[in-house]
């Protein structure tokens, strides 16, 4: 029972529930071993008396939360509604230190102000006459209550929503390494992106193009190819960059090793394109790391520095982390576990003297940060310029590489021996380690979320949108102890009050919209928390079902309205191959399947077909059955019948493409995270075929809006002038 009690109270459930009519125990060992990742001793029955008596003490010596959220509009939350009468308060903006402070003073006497008739301490009370509300904004909260020392805490002040998306509208989602250009270097860039923008925006009237992470990557050979488990969250990876873009190209004075350079990113791109070779990042990375190390050489014009310096100046000590990192992992080893002990201590000194030798590398990784920063901007302003409502799309993977720059620099913020994954459920009984170590919600909480709110500022500086995957870590995650199975993991929640509030507070101030992947298993609230905040989630058609009735299908007036409707994910079959069942003789091919071919066959076409039945019935397959390409577009007819604000098409389906991006459960049995988008032979197609495909503009004509009067766009190809 003190176990059960003391796991409470630092979140840690003791059971969880795969379905409603299931509960599951956790083991005793496993909660130990998650209460000592969090700083807590409970080996021993002694240890847990001793730790419960330190919580207790602690949450009686406290009036406030070590972070308070107050919701604009919205109720007072409990905590400042029951301050004690007389008590002063203080609030001092975080980012404006020489602003004057706001000063406050509950009513004396003794009149409790929760004492209103409002609702309870769950749902708050009316914020009293003596509340001003601050600025939107963190601030720093002090209170001092009669005869007691004061108090501080971290105060978000937060709107009520994210921004939402002006008009319903469609757009690309698309892996970006995937999407090759002549010009590019053996992997899509960010001129591909600008481009991809560009044209589909004045051409196909799309709103968006939604990405995958573009976090930094592990430095070294082999990179894990994976944009799932990155370096650093916090800044991007500059072997997107387009190297031509940089203002230093022209200026560098042997042009003719950049010409060799580009010379062998052609052989790369060819070998892709032509000769059957998988994405090579890691070659990649070579010919631009030459490249910009000449285009470092170049001296910056004074507007260029004043820019760079501007941005120095923005990113801080997290920058100055990243890139040093950065530097000593090309001295010492990708891994910084390995690292002389002095290293291993982000403010040791002897860090500080490897910074001081290291001061050119430093600064080199400064600069490609910036760069790259500033071709993120590029091609949002290039989205914007065609005309999209919401620009490019970013996504925010759930965690990072436990090798990384971000677990060096913030070892504080991480749990220790810990894994992120999930538990077991229908679809994998053995449940999943993701190998990312997951931050500590009590770290957090104490740091006022301060590396949650660099990493969101940082990525939707230069976004229209977030995608947050696997949203649901907002709220709890499956922990899964060093050397156990997942099966021995359990959920560890955050403040999710908190959490959504910074989140929203962010992506205000960046006017961006937000949404969340939230398939699979959704603990009950999640969804209906996230949209009451603004957040649109992710509904993929073949998991539309009525599971709580029916199972059947899912009309199209029955679906939810914030949400983003697709056909398929980075992590799913394609259309093409989901409608010719090409993806389950894929997993058949390499031993995924768990029940004979035969039978996963006959239950994957009884689906498939279930689904055509209702295009048919709809109105939305005239051609009729047997047509592939013809039952894609049924698909984008259905999903834009729907209320779905944002409809995303999978790049790869508009030319037939039947290959996943990512097959989970597979390692080196399948090329993922390496395959160019490519047609329905599986030849690769470059973004300029791809802009002239005879089939995409066939699938695109479906979503096409209805020219407004007034209002002309550009031609597709191949079309005459009047």
């Amino acid at each position: 029972m003190g176990l059960s009690r003391l796991a409470a109270l630092h979140g840690v459930a003791t059971s969880y529930s795969p379905s409603a009519d299931a509960t599951v125990p956790v083991p005793d060992g496993t909660v130990v071993a998650v209460l000592a990742a969090l700083g807590v001793d409970a080996a021993t029955p002694e240890a847990v008396r001793e730790a419960l008596a330190a919580a207790d003490s602690a949450a009686g010596a406290r009036l406030l939360p070590p972070t308070l959220v107050v919701w604009t509009g919205e109720p007072l939350p409990r905590a400042l509604a029951v301050l004690p009468p007389g008590t002063e308060l203080t609030v001092r903006p975080e980012e404006a230190a020489s602003a004057p402070p706001a000063r406050m003073r509950t009513p004396a006497g003794d009149t409790d102000p929760a004492d209103s008739g409002a609702p309870g301490p769950v749902a708050g009370v009316p914020a009293p006459g003596w509340w001003t509300e601050p600025p939107l904004g963190v601030h720093r909260l002090t209170v001092r209550a009669p005869g007691e020392p004061a108090e501080s805490c971290t105060l978000v002040v937060a709107p009520a929503r994210v921004p939402q998306p002006p008009a319903r509208s469609h757009g690309f989602l698309v892996q970006l390494y995937s999407l090759l250009s002549a010009r590019s270097w053996g992997m899509g860039d960010l001129g591909d992106l600008a481009d991809l923008a560009s044209w589909s925006g004045r051409c196909l009237g799309a709103g968006f193009v939604q990405i995958n992470p573009l976090h930094a990557a592990v430095l070294g050979s082999p990179t894990d190819p994976s944009p799932y488990r990155p370096s650093s969250r916090r800044f991007p990876d500059p072997v997107h960059l387009r190297i031509e873009s940089v203002p230093e190209y022209g200026l560098v004075a042997d042009h003719a090793v950049l010409d060799d350079l580009r010379r062998r990113a052609g052989e790369l791109t060819d070998a892709v394109l032509n000769k059957g070779a998988l994405i090579d990042r890691d070659a990649v990375w070579e010919l631009k790391r030459r490249a910009l190390a000449h285009l470092a050489e170049v001296p910056l014009t004074p507007g260029r520095r004043a820019a760079y310096c501007d941005f120095l100046a923005e990113q801080g000590q997290a920058l100055e982390d990243h890139a040093l990192w950065c530097a000593l992992a090309e001295v010492h080893g990708s891994d910084w576990h390995t690292w002389p002990a002095g290293l291993r201590d982000p403010r040791s000194k002897e860090t500080a003297r490897a910074r001081a030798r290291l001061l050119d590398r430093v600064d080199f990784h400064c600069r490609l940060a910036w760069l790259t920063d500033s071709q993120l901007a590029d091609a949002q302003r290039a989205a914007r310029d065609a005309g999209m409502s919401v620009g490019i799309v970013h996504d925010l993977a759930v965690g990072v590489h436990p090798a990384g720059a971000d677990t060096w620099a913030q070892q504080d913020a991480f749990a220790h021996g810990m894994s992120v994954g999930a538990p077991p459920d229908a679809f994998n009984a053995r449940g999943q380690d993701w190998g990312l170590p997951p931050w500590r919600p009590d770290a957090l909480a104490a740091s006022g979320y301060a590396p949650y709110r660099g990493l969101l500022r940082g990525i939707l500086r230069r976004a229209g949108a977030l995608r947050i995957d696997h949203v649901m870590g907002l709220f709890r995650l499956w922990w899964v102890p060093e050397g156990r199975p997942p099966t021995e993991g359990t959920y560890v929640s955050h403040d999710a009050e908190a959490m959504l509030a910074v989140l929203v507070l962010e992506a205000h101030l960046a006017g961006a919209v937000v949404m969340g992947e939230d398939l699979g298993t959704v603990e009950p609230g999640v969804r209906e928390a996230l949209a009451r905040r603004g957040v649109l989630g992710t509904s993929v058609l073949w998991f539309e079902r009525d599971w709580s009735g029916t199972g059947r299908p899912l009309a199209p007036e029955e679906w939810r309205e914030d949400c983003l409707a697709t056909a398929t994910t980075h992590d799913l079959p394609s259309t093409a191959a989901r409608l010719t069942g090409d993806h389950v003789t894929l997993r058949h091919r390499l031993g995924l399947l768990t029940r004979p071919l035969e039978q996963e066959r006959t239950e994957d076409g009884a689906d498939t077909a279930e689904w055509l039945g209702l295009f048919s019935r709809l109105g939305m397959l005239p051609e009729g059955g047997g047509d592939e390409e013809a039952a894609v577009r049924a698909v984008h007819r259905f999903l834009l019948s729907t209320p779905a604000r944002m409809t995303g098409v999978w790049l790869p389906d508009t030319i037939g493409d039947r290959r996943p991006q990512n097959l989970p459960g597979t390692w080196d049995e399948y090329p993922n995270w390496r395959l160019p988008v490519a047609d329905a032979e599986g030849r690769p197609v470059t973004l300029e075929e791809l802009a002239a495909s005879p089939r995409l503009h066939r699938l695109m004509e479906v979503l096409r809006p209805r020219q407004e009067p007034g209002r002309t766009r550009t031609a597709p190809p191949g079309a005459r002038p009047s």
